[in-house]
């Protein structure tokens, strides 16, 4: 299915502050944490239900705001990856989800309530799976130890204007970047110095316990040191910074100890990721302004087409994505069809050869194609919103919406299945889950007022007194709630 992004309407959030000082969870530390369990101090400030509130809000302000990869080839990559990781983390208290946004400079930040954002250029510079895992390991990590939460805590006890200050600004910030950029430095001010010692620590702590996580989980513990070291050539050879070293401090001391503590654990070789390289071309790829001349990308296919049988896979499935993104269809069918014969489970192939399909007006052999692989994996997200997508094509749309209809259900905050569902029922001519499923889309923006009105149009499209007018209306009612609940955080 083609990659999706949300165009930037405004500035994304302000890692200088979530990304340094992340967020929820408390600890409780195994045998192999040599730390104190500090992150149960932080609940006299923040409950646990209070930042995941507060995290639900700033995801919608997000995903109005940032440019977002609605990407489900690249969502479902990461946030299995991340799955695996807080699966082997200790202190989990809430939800992880994870987002990609389309930010060509390094970075990564985790907020309130679980939630993670990786910048895309992460896939350019991780070399290996278990370089992009440290990453999110540590976010993680920020997120379990509560370091947002205590740095509040510890700002509240001596500014708390200052801090609802700096809070209010990051809305304003994201409303209007220009306007709230001036609020938000004049309101860090008294609080900078504070704020960078208490990163300092906290990065030390998430690196030391995210090295564990990351172990744990199966991966090499020196991919964390291994990208450390990636951020520090980025400072030798170039005159500015990386973004990420501006809110993830690295003096010497912090890299030599995570040296030092990987090298603790056995050492561990493992096989390249065939998941991983696809997803980095698929990064790369799909998110070059042009590929032709995108040099970071073209490097990469140099060095690839070199390399290994899997690197060279990727490096053919990027040119499959450059020559349909071309309209060259016929060339990238040639190119994909042996290398589907030969993995026809490959969900990154199945997903390439189906858009081909489709623009090649071939529905009918993509719906083919993807109920049997739903028959293998029937829970797997790309797979289900490629079919949805086929059968719209095909013009079965009462498979596409019983389809939808599951997937929305169980995935109520992933905008690609509401979009889907409005585009299948303005197909069927269904005006009034056409609008509810825009509300529902637009709910997760955090257009609470438009959605709340589609809805109110939606309920007095269907019959007086019926079971859908009633869930229409009972939803309006939820929407209220939490519009009023989000007021408090404007």
């Amino acid at each position: 299915m083609k990659l999706r992004l949300k165009k930037p309407v405004v500035a994304l959030l302000v890692s200088a502050l979530l990304s340094t000082s992340v967020l929820p969870a408390h600890a409780a530390i195994d045998i192999e944490d040599s730390l104190p369990d500090m992150g149960t101090t932080a609940g006299s400030t923040l409950s646990i239900n209070q930042e995941i509130a507060m995290g639900d809000y700033y995801t919608r302000q997000l995903r109005n705001s940032a440019p977002l990869v609605f990407d489900p080839l690249l969502s479902n990559y990461i946030n299995n990856l991340g799955q695996k990781l807080v699966s082997n983390a200790n202190s989990v208290k809430t939800p992880f989800h994870f987002y990609l946004v389309n930010n060509p400079n390094i970075n990564a930040f985790a907020y309130f309530g679980g939630n993670i954002v990786l910048h895309s250029a992460l896939f350019r510079y991780s070399r290996n799976e278990s370089e992009l895992a440290s990453v999110m390991a540590h976010e993680i990590t920020h997120v379990t130890q509560r370091h947002l939460a205590r740095m509040l805590e510890d700002q509240a006890k001596t500014t708390p204007l200052a801090l609802a200050g700096v809070l209010g600004s990051i809305l304003i910030f994201m409303a209007n970047p220009n306007a709230g950029l001036a609020t938000f430095t004049g309101s860090m001010a008294g609080m900078q110095q504070n704020m960078i010692t208490f990163t300092q620590m906290n990065e030390q702590e998430a690196d030391r316990i995210g090295i564990q996580t990351l172990y744990r989980a199966g991966f090499d513990p020196q991919g964390m040191p291994n990208f450390m070291q990636i951020l520090a050539d980025q400072v030798r050879y170039s005159s500015k910074p990386p973004e990420m070293l501006l809110t993830h401090p690295l003096p010497d001391s912090r890299l030599s100890d995570a040296r030092s503590r990987a090298s603790q654990f056995p050492a561990r070789t493992l096989p390249q990721s065939a998941d991983f390289l696809y997803a980095k071309m698929r990064a790369l790829t799909m998110l070059s302004k042009n590929p032709a001349t995108d040099n970071a990308l073209q490097a990469t296919l140099d060095q690839f087409k070199q390399g290994t049988d899997l690197e060279k896979s990727a490096a053919d499935y990027s040119q499959i994505l450059i020559d349909s993104r071309d309209r060259k269809f016929d060339e990238a069918r040639k190119l994909l069809t042996p290398m589907l014969e030969k993995e026809p489970n490959n969900v990154w192939l199945i997903d390439a050869m189906t858009d081909i399909d489709l623009e090649q007006n071939k529905a009918k052999q993509a719906v083919a194609r993807l109920e049997t692989a739903l028959k293998l994996k029937p829970s797997n997200k790309v797979i289900i919103v490629n079919l949805a997508n086929a059968y719209m094509h095909n013009k079965q749309y009462n498979d596409a919406s019983r389809l939808l209809y599951r997937y929305t259900f169980d995935n109520p905050d992933d905008p690609i299945g509401w979009q889907l569902t409005a585009e299948n029922s303005a197909k069927k001519n269904d005006r009034a889950h056409e609008l509810a499923a825009y509300a529902e889309d637009l709910a997760l923006r955090g257009d609470f007022d438009t959605a709340i009105r589609y809805l109110g149009d939606a309920s007095r499209q269907v019959k007086l007194g019926s079971n859908e007018q009633a869930r229409f209306d009972a939803r309006i009612d939820q929407l209220r709630k939490l519009q009023q609940r989000d007021s408090q955080f404007k």
